[in-house]
């Protein structure tokens, strides 16, 4: 009796645009809840070892929803393996994200174990579901190779405390973010070429298009929930409604309004598509930090709108922004190659309210902040028209 040899799960490649499916959106509905939960870590713990802790907790979400996009863009969701891969994938980010709040103190095993958990036995299962043979197989081997270096610091950082835990989970971080850059370059198993990572580039720009989406709905949130427990809606809290809404327009309209389907068309017609995948990656993770950061920022105005500025909340509310417009700047240098003059401009700007801000209360410094977003992208706008009017 013969043996039929069962195939890999791969997506059919057909020249066009792979959709993005509905398993991929219903996979994405727990970062929802991953980008909630870090506003809220963050915005409870604004002091230095707060921010280093989220920094590290937002890089290891990023990364588990990488990772995974990466998979669901060379396999197709749809195959019932793939999709249970998805679901089970989604149990474990779910258990990771409910641990946020407590992951540097009671839950670091339940945070760090369903993080390693999540990324080898990911990994460890495309490896098979691929073959032996088959030109990504050795892509695979040396990811698996990383993510199991990656998950020991985790692990070792669940079993130490304070300082030290942080200490080995930012290491941890840098092996799965850096490693990338490299090819996955690991002893005895050679190199990963970006030319050998056949992607779907359209797919993958949506699919980091959706997650910002999920990101600026965070700040959404941050807005109408403060909202819906004000007894009293004044004049100052419809004004602070109004500022935190309008910051949220504006970096809406700085990536989808002038930006997105550039960015699409690039990475469809890239000569290596790989490369710019793996860029993309790498400046949304700092362009969504930001977008966390600034609903942090709304946290604040919303809640106490006539307090006055302190330097803790300057750094906050500066900051979002801030991180933003330079992930943008990057982002967009990735796309058209070279980073927009307005972004740069907006930075400067900035850093000069960091004078003023102190001299204000947080309604002033949420319209301020927003002020400057929306002044960045009638900037943006207009030199985007005018280059396109150019002759050639």
């Amino acid at each position: 009796m013969r043996t039929r040899l069962r195939l890999p799960a791969l997506r059919h490649r057909d020249g066009h645009h792979a959709r993005v499916t509905y398993e991929e959106l219903f996979f994405d509905l727990v970062y929802v809840f991953a980008v909630t939960q870090l506003s809220h870590h963050l915005l409870h713990h604004l002091d230095l070892a707060g921010v280093l802790q989220t920094l590290v907790l937002w890089f290891a979400v990023w990364l588990g929803w990488q990772y995974a996009c990466w998979v669901s863009n060379w396999f197709d969701p749809e195959a019932p393996r793939i999709r249970g891969l998805l679901f089970a994938t989604m149990l474990l980010a779910l258990l990771m994200s409910s641990s946020i709040p407590e992951a540097f103190a009671d839950r670091a095993w339940i945070f760090a174990g369903a993080y390693a958990t999540m990324q080898v036995g990911r990994t460890a299962f495309v490896l098979l579901e691929v073959g032996r043979s088959h030109p990504l197989a050795p892509n695979f081997r040396r990811m698996l190779a990383w993510v199991s270096v990656s998950a020991c610091f985790w692990l070792a950082g669940a079993a130490a405390e304070g300082n030290l835990r942080l200490a080995l989970w930012a290491v941890a971080v840098a092996c799965e973010y850096i490693s990338p850059m490299f090819g996955f370059a690991f002893p005895g198993l050679g190199r990963s070429h970006t030319r050998d990572w056949t992607i779907e580039g359209g797919h993958l720009a949506e699919r980091c298009q959706l997650f910002v989406i999920v990101a600026l709905g965070e700040t959404l949130l941050a807005t109408g929930g403060v909202l819906s427990d004000v007894e009293h809606w004044s004049l100052e809290v419809v004004s602070a409604v109004l500022a935190t809404f309008a910051g949220t327009i504006a970096m809406w309209w700085l990536y989808f309004g002038i930006s997105s389907r550039d960015a699409t068309e690039a990475i469809t017609h890239a000569e290596d598509p790989g490369r710019m995948g793996a860029n993309f990656h790498y400046v949304h993770a700092l362009l969504i930090a930001g977008i966390i950061a600034t609903a942090v920022g709304n946290d604040l105005v919303m809640d106490h709108p006539g307090v006055a500025v302190t330097p803790v909340y300057v750094t906050v509310m500066v900051a979002g922004p801030l991180i933003y417009l330079l992930g943008s700047a990057l982002y967009k240098r990735v796309v058209y190659g070279h980073a927009p003059r307005s972004h740069l401009l907006g930075a400067a700007a900035l850093l000069v309210l960091c004078l003023v801000l102190p001299w204000t209360h947080l309604l002033a410094a949420g319209w301020l902040t927003s002020l400057v977003l929306l002044g960045v992208g009638v900037l943006d706008a207009r030199l985007k028209r005018r280059t396109r009017s150019l002759p050639g």
